[in-house]
């Protein structure tokens, strides 16, 4: 599991200007999205917006396990999967997309994105905050780097 959680936090060159432009299209992608959950405008209106935001969604998703997996089971990247799956109750829960559910995946994201560290590096699968080495499926993590 080296690959996934490497002793050392690997770099990406000028990552802080790439999450930056990246979050910035994401926050495009999501006033568009809102054609679709909030005044039910045809896919046509807000597909490309659709695309944009999970573009840039999975390469900053992929930027952070780049760097370290820890992510994944830290607050700040469960905190992804949560939004996913809820977004994805329009396929087979709901008929459209919810504006509640748009909503409360917005509220989770400025949370999560602008709490203290002891909530975003918190691991609900260790019940306590993960930044240093833990063991996981006899493996270290290696310290997140936060």
């Amino acid at each position: 599991m080296n690959w996934l959680f490497p002793t050392e936090k690997r770099s990406i060159p000028a990552k802080r200007w790439l999450g930056i432009s990246l979050r910035t299209i994401h926050l495009v992608g999501i006033a568009g999205l809102a054609g679709a959950y909030l005044f039910q405008q045809p896919e046509s209106s807000w597909y490309p917006y659709l695309l944009m935001t999970l573009v840039s969604g999975f390469l900053m998703a992929a930027m952070e396990v780049y760097g370290d997996g820890i992510w994944l089971i830290q607050l700040r990247g469960t905190a992804i999967g949560i939004k996913l799956l809820l977004l994805s109750t329009v396929f087979w829960w709901f008929e459209q997309p919810n504006a509640y559910i748009y909503f409360l995946a917005i509220i989770i994201s400025g949370i999560v994105s602008h709490a203290p560290g002891k909530l975003r590096y918190y691991s609900i699968w260790h019940r306590r905050v993960i930044t240093e080495p833990v063991e996981l499926s006899s493996n270290e993590v290696k310290n997140c780097g936060g």
